[in-house]
């Protein structure tokens, strides 16, 4: 394989351009022996002569006038390339996609996003925001999207197995208990879950990485749940329980806004949902993107 430079299709080009090592050293701002060795070099690796004098200048052998298009087609491909990547680069350069859980819409990315755009070096950075919705598989389909370049950084709770993929825990969210302000255990201020034997439960369906989290909660207390509804979304959940048809466990920052519900933490057994930040380990970040992964990771323990 032939070992050509591109300085050398560089300074080839100017060469046919100009017809003359002079002006054409002068073009490329360079001394004149540089430019005759840089040409002789090409040459050689070429074992064909390129140019040749015509008194005091110089001209294109046949081999070079052939050569030409072929230079000139590459150079400007190349250029097209770096024009096209710069203007990638400054499109995408203030802008951040984050993907998350649908758990992490009402407070965490709201009070994340609002903090990092106080600060004076990114006002002028722009955000796309996808939220995985609990019908397409969330954590999963959040994770395909990151793995596809359609999303920077995703912010999930369960933790997939996948070496492309750096997971940073960065806060634990608690879950509650959602009750009718009819249901007896209203009155208590913190749940057992041994208490809520006697209940049915309204559980988020198999689709839900949540349901997973629910299920691990009773059997840490040695519990099979009775579970009346499946449901898909919190509104659903928030509907049947206010109607007092069961209860529902849901993370604490789940915003419930029905005065016929009654929210309680859980006192046994002790459990916090870790939330991950996840990248791809050797994908380039932009600065943008960078900048609020550190921030996401130095602010988020205030959650």
């Amino acid at each position: 394989m032939h070992k050509v430079n591109l300085y050398q299709l560089y300074y080839f080009r100017t060469m046919a351009k100009m017809e003359h090592y002079t002006k054409a050293a002068e073009e490329l701002c360079m001394t004149q022996p540089s430019l005759s060795h840089a040409i002789s070099a090409l040459e050689s690796e070429l074992d064909t002569h390129l140019f040749e004098r015509q008194g005091r200048n110089v001209k294109l052998t046949k081999y070079g006038r052939r050569l030409l298009p072929y230079i000139e087609n590459a150079i400007e491909e190349l250029e097209s390339g770096i024009k096209m990547m710069k203007e990638m680069t400054s499109e995408t350069d203030n802008k951040v996609s984050l993907g998350f859980i649908y758990t992490l819409t009402s407070k965490f990315i709201p009070t994340i996003i609002n903090g990092f755009l106080k600060e004076e070096q990114n006002r002028n950075i722009k955000f796309s925001l996808k939220e995985g919705s609990t019908r397409d598989a969330c954590t999963l389909n959040l994770v395909r999207s990151l793995k596809e370049e359609k999303l920077d950084l995703i912010f999930i709770s369960l933790l997939p197995t996948d070496p492309e993929i750096e997971f940073i825990p960065i806060f634990k969210q608690d879950l509650v208990v959602l009750l009718s302000n009819d249901c007896p255990l209203a009155s208590h201020d913190t749940i057992d879950l041994k208490d809520t034997e006697p209940y049915s439960l309204i559980q988020y369906t198999g689709k839900v990485g949540l349901k997973q989290e629910i299920n691990h909660l009773f059997e840490m207390v040695n519990m099979v749940p009775n579970v009346s509804y499946s449901v898909e979304d919190e509104l659903s959940i928030v509907g049947l329980v206010a109607a007092n048809i069961g209860i529902a466990i849901v993370p604490n920052n789940l915003t419930v806004q029905d005065d016929r519900i009654t929210v309680r933490p859980i006192s046994n057994p002790f459990y916090k949902r870790e939330i991950y930040l996840g990248y791809i380990k050797n994908r380039y970040m932009s600065t943008s993107v960078k900048r609020f992964k550190d921030y996401a990771i130095k602010s988020a323990s205030q959650f």
